[in-house]
């Protein structure tokens, strides 16, 4: 079992350590630039380059059936899906087989709008019950993991 974090953005890294030491669940970052990580063996953290989609690539190598994905990132969501791994959105909602295809759907017409100039609002700000709602997301997807093995 391990845990993948797509960490340049990521804002439960802290939250990802505490669960993921609690069950003795190693965790790798990867990010395209350095950032602080703990100091313990559990805890890994790999600088790819800075090139596009450099971090998504990597972690989507890594990805599979033992494995938790941490991301925000809807493409690289689904490539870690068809890897078998579990995906977490940092607010604790997961994504599945069922629910990417229309939030696949869902980033390309906001992406259209855009680009067509009009003036759209971004994601809800992260909130306390995001936080909570991810710890016990990841709490459960680590216990699920650990029952299937």
């Amino acid at each position: 079992m391990q845990i993948l974090i797509d960490a340049d953005a990521c804002p439960v890294k802290d939250e990802t350590y505490k669960v993921a030491l609690r069950h003795q669940v190693p965790v790798t970052l990867v990010s395209n630039s350095f950032l602080r990580v703990p100091a313990h063996p559990l805890i890994k953290h790999i600088v790819v380059s800075d090139g596009f989609d450099a971090a998504d690539d990597h972690i989507a190598e890594l990805a599979g059936p033992t494995r938790v994905v941490v991301t925000a990132d809807i493409l690289l969501a689904e490539r870690a899906l068809k890897a078998g791994a579990i995906v977490l959105g940092p607010n604790g909602k997961p994504f599945t087989e069922s629910s990417i295809g229309s939030a696949i759907a869902t980033r390309a017409i906001m992406a259209d709008l855009r680009a067509g100039g009009d003036q759209i609002g971004g994601a809800a700000p992260f909130s306390k019950a995001d936080r909570s709602r991810y710890l016990s997301a990841l709490d459960e997807a680590l216990n699920r993991l650990k029952r299937s093995i």
